[in-house]
């Protein structure tokens, strides 16, 4: 069987870790009770960085979505325990116990002050960093390192991909957006340097190929096209592998891995549809980027959902930034009955019909959130613990009020238990604190080597979360 270790300074990972290989073919699986059960566990009192108090895996995620929400269908009514929830956030009834709903934080470095209008970009470009960008519209651009990248460069060399970024919005990189902003700043979550944003993948092949190709992308993309004329699925390259795996494990384990190549399976044939689908349109070009991209936004943003289900599934990363969509976006949603641009209608000027509308919105990206959520909680970890219990994921938007582009009172959720750490199924409400107060205490459970003081604007630690 053509099992092998990942490459990895980590011992722990080099036993636990497993592969399926084959040409162009690298499989990652989930944790398995057939592998030693040692390998998960802290051994003599040790605390592996970014595992939990039984030594599985911490995942961190942080997930964003644009242009604010209507606060009067966010919040809750009440505060602690007994709360209920608003009915934006009635799709998250299946998993409200393993969610917070954390009021009074806000995006201090995204307001305007003397540098004027702007406001999405500076949403958007501050949100994970805590840090004012400069204003320009050239190459001279300068904002922070946001909080996902300050988490994998210290644990990011314990899995094959320190980080994962995604999107289903368009990304420009060049140009003007906002207000004089360069469209740098509005179209990326996540920074590694102040003057370097990690560009947010948006193919769903692109990244299904990054996940399970082997090779270079030169490599990945002639495998692609070999399996492409030959009509043939990732997995028929291993299928001898598959079945002998199936017969060393125990049967709890074979049902696990047969959900699991399901799940890379039915991912791949969502994505060989939209491909069949387009093939007879007129295309720009070979190497079109929206490949793989269903025509449905909720089968969009579900599909990348789905593969940043199984990354944390197969621990290929433990930390990922999702841009849903980026501030300022004006996308319709005529598949649930908004004609209009979602940035268009977040400027209702208190009109009733334009409000409804939005909250219609923001309703339809909690339902995805919930979609996601679901998964996790459904999934059993190693430790019997689920995926969700196992996590700690942020959901947020670095606006509040997309009318008056207030960055107070940003309406944010901290999904997960962190392994035990986090006390989720309630509403706390702080006093106008900085978000940058909640990365640094996220930042404190992943346990990294170098513990911050400080990050981007945070005064403290953010206590009783």
């Amino acid at each position: 069987m053509n099992i092998r270790n990942s490459p990895s300074n980590d011992p722990l990972a080099l036993n636990r870790r497993r592969f399926l290989r084959s040409l162009g073919v690298c499989l990652a699986l989930p944790a398995l009770e057939s592998f030693p059960r040692r390998m998960f566990a802290a051994e003599a009192g040790r605390k592996f960085a970014s595992t939990t108090a039984t030594g599985v895996p911490l995942r961190t995620a942080f997930l964003y979505f644009p242009n604010g929400a209507i606060s009067s269908a966010w919040w809750p009514a009440e505060t602690g325990g007994e709360f209920t929830l608003n009915r934006t956030m009635e799709p998250l009834a299946k998993v409200k116990q393993h969610i917070q709903v954390l009021g009074g934080l806000s995006d201090l470095s995204a307001n305007g002050g003397p540098d004027g209008g702007g406001d999405h970009a500076r949403a958007n470009s501050t949100f994970l960093t805590g840090v004012r960008i400069k204003k320009t519209n050239g190459a001279d651009f300068q904002a922070g390192v946001s909080i996902d990248q300050v988490m994998a460069q210290q644990i990011g060399l314990l899995t094959p991909f320190r980080s994962l970024e995604l999107s289903c919005d368009t990304v420009l990189n060049v140009g003007t957006c906002d207000t004089e902003y360069a469209c740098v700043y509005q179209h990326n979550l996540a920074w590694s340097t102040p003057t370097t944003p990690l560009t947010p993948e948006v193919s769903p092949r692109a990244l299904f190929e990054r996940m399970f190709g082997a090779g270079t992308p030169q490599d990945r993309a002639k495998n692609l096209a070999i399996r492409q004329q030959q009509t043939r699925s990732i997995l028929d390259f291993i299928q001898s592998d598959m079945k002998s795996l199936t017969r060393e494990v125990t049967g709890r384990d074979r049902d696990k891995i047969d959900e699991y190549f399901t799940g890379v399976r039915e991912i791949e044939q969502r994505i060989q549809a939209v491909e069949k689908s387009r093939a007879g349109r007129s295309q720009p070009s070979a190497e079109a980027p929206d490949a793989g991209i269903p025509t449905s936004y909720r089968d969009y943003v579900r599909l990348m959902f789905d593969m940043l289900f199984l990354a944390f599934q197969t621990d290929s990363t433990r930390v990922a930034s999702f841009m849903i969509s980026g501030d300022g976006n004006n996308r319709d949603f005529a598949e649930i009955g908004v004609n209009d641009g979602h940035h268009n209608l977040s400027h209702h000027g208190n009109r009733p019909d334009w409000i409804e509308k939005v909250a219609k919105i923001d309703h339809f990206y909690v339902s995805q959130l919930a979609y996601f959520l679901e998964k996790m909680e459904a999934t059993k970890d190693l430790d019997g613990h689920s995926l969700l219990h196992n996590s700690q994921i942020v959901y947020g938007s670095g606006n509040s009020d997309g009318n008056r582009h207030s960055h107070s009172n940003l309406p944010i959720i901290l999904a997960g238990h962190a392994g035990g750490a986090l006390a989720p199924g309630r509403h706390t409400k702080f006093n106008d604190l900085p978000v940058t107060n909640l990365y640094l205490s996220m930042l404190d459970r992943i346990g990294g080597a170098q513990k911050l003081e400080r990050f981007g604007d945070s005064t403290a630690r953010l206590g009783s979360i």
